[in-house]
């Protein structure tokens, strides 16, 4: 069963929004979907229950007492994690996820506050083979025409990660989000830009899952 887990320390870099969408493309290639929230806020739960019937279902955590686990037959699973996610916690995502996506924005306080992540989140592996195998960087609300997309891009060639994509700025994700919906959800020429900055992330992902 493919985990990918969602990391980083800052709040308000995108890790819902990638997380929800990451879902959506899951379920929408009929695979059996689960996205888990750890985030107290419980923004990813909350985005599950505007989500129309009829869509491609995505699940959440079964309960068991008080116990979460995947619903039985989940193929696939995504978590969105919180804020501040060090120790203990990131341990366990690091021991419980396949592929770690870090989403990063082209902020110089974003860049300084992933990079002290980074190498904490290195030290939980075992060898930096398996760090590089398993987390990528991808860069969320870039233009490419901006400073800050430059310094981004800088700090980026400096990581020895791979960068799964680049995420273009646009309204469209928080449209979508309100009426519970994914880039996925709907016909492809209406978000034809935005699938095309999916496409090397998706490539990376499916090409680490084995499949």
């Amino acid at each position: 069963m493919p985990v990918v887990a969602v990391v980083n320390p800052k709040g308000g870099v995108g890790k819902t929004t990638l997380a929800t969408n990451l879902a959506g493309y899951f379920a929408s290639t009929g695979r059996r979907t689960m996205l888990g929230d750890f985030d107290r806020q419980q923004s990813s739960a909350q985005w599950l229950k505007l989500r129309p019937p009829g869509l491609p279902p995505i699940e959440t955590w079964a309960m068991n007492g008080s116990i979460a686990r995947p619903p039985r037959g989940v193929t696939h699973v995504v978590l969105d994690t919180p804020a501040q996610l060090d120790g203990k916690r990131l341990a366990n995502v690091v021991r419980v996820a396949d592929r770690i996506l870090v989403p990063l924005q082209p902020s110089m306080f974003d860049v300084l506050a992933t990079g002290a992540f980074l190498e904490s989140l290195r030290e939980g592996f075992g060898n930096d083979a398996d760090f590089r195998a398993t987390v990528a960087v991808v860069g969320v609300r870039v233009d490419p025409r901006t400073h800050a997309a430059e310094q981004l891009g800088r700090f980026v060639a400096s990581l020895d990660l791979p960068v799964a994509g680049a995420l273009r700025d646009t309204q469209n994700y928080l449209h979508l989000a309100a009426h519970g919906l994914t880039l996925f959800d709907v016909p492809a020429q209406k978000v034809d830009k935005d699938l095309a900055t999916w496409a090397p992330l998706l490539a990376w992902l499916e090409g680490q899952s084995g499949r």
